[in-house]
């Protein structure tokens, strides 16, 4: 038996989930703060900064996304950095406290031609003393055996919502395509990051779809990025009303209780989060934020804000 009184081979099932989201918040939090305490220093977070190496011009059509080139939001396309720059933003980013360094390209899926730069990049960070995390949308089993060959410790590729909402997200891909990826991924012997966004006008059945297609993958992500949708103007979602903190924070404990072992990271939106609501999350077993003032094309709090938050709550970025 695991920690939450259940076998370790059991899969989670939709009627468990539905449980603990209806759950008294007090009796949640308690739980998933023992679940983290198990598992994890509950007063250390892991940090990781997010550049993009290349912005914009994607032919995707992710309802929330400004690097879509199908939605007018005055961002500018950009070519891909050269690997001279990434490094130099690497090596910035560990001396202003980051452990791990993720870059994000806004393609459907990498070119081949590409291919030899981005592992060279890896290479380098990697040389930096950082863990490396990338993502660029699809990959091919070949690609996936590249970046794992080069040393690459995590490929992000998020499966954004529930299987039942991700139409209403996304129609230039399915799910299953997220899943083929994500499965290539674990052949070619990386760990997976995987999460997703809420407030994009999904319903709670969605939200527990969506973490229960993330904890019964096998094994789940080893890192969970959870977004609150950031709107952006000239998007399909732009109009998109917040999600309530306190929902959001029984979302964070939910994942953490479904996913012991897994970094739990707030994502996008803490820049519109309170420091309580931020402190909730923490002690509901969030453990990992991407530090620095931008992330792939929205603000993030930035390091004096964090490190202010973190004072005062006596936790440690590692």
């Amino acid at each position: 038996m695991d920690g939450n009184d259940r076998p370790i081979a059991a899969t989670w099932r939709r009627e468990d989930i539905d449980a603990l989201m209806s759950a008294p918040f007090a009796d949640l939090i308690f739980r998933a703060a023992l679940v983290h305490r198990e598992n994890f220093d509950p007063n250390a977070v892991q940090a990781s900064r997010l550049l993009s190496i290349k912005t914009g011009g994607c032919p995707e059509d992710c309802g929330y996304c400004s690097q879509s080139a199908k939605f007018d939001t005055g961002l500018k396309a950009s070519k891909l950095m050269d690997r001279d720059t990434v490094v130099a933003e690497a090596r910035r980013a560990k001396e202003e406290g980051a452990s791990r360094f993720c870059m994000g390209a806004a393609w459907r899926s990498p070119k081949d031609r590409d291919m030899a730069d981005l592992c060279d990049m890896v290479a380098d960070v990697k040389a930096l003393g950082l863990e490396t995390c990338m993502t660029f949308g699809m990959l091919t089993a070949s690609q996936a055996e590249q970046l794992s060959e080069a040393g690459l410790d995590y490929y992000n590729h998020n499966i954004d919502t529930s299987p039942d909402y991700y139409e209403k997200v996304v129609t230039t891909r399915t799910f299953k395509d997220r899943i083929d990826t994500l499965n290539e991924v674990r052949k070619a012997g990386m760990k997976v990051c995987c999460g997703g966004i809420v407030g994009m006008g999904e319903r709670v059945e969605d939200r527990i779809g969506f973490l229960m297609a993330l904890a019964n993958m096998a094994p789940p992500p080893e890192s969970v990025p959870i977004n609150a949708l950031m709107p952006i103007v000239g998007t399909p979602l732009g109009g998109s009303s917040p999600v309530d903190a306190l929902d959001f924070v029984r979302l964070i404990a939910v994942a953490r209780i479904l996913m012991p072992k897994s970094y739990v990271r707030l994502s996008a939106g803490r820049e519109n989060m309170s420091e309580e609501t931020q402190a909730l999350c923490f002690l509901a077993g969030a453990n990992s934020i991407f530090v620095g003032d931008e992330l792939l094309t929205t603000n993030n709090p930035g390091q004096q804000a964090d490190a202010a938050l973190f004072e005062k709550l006596g936790v440690e970025l590692i």
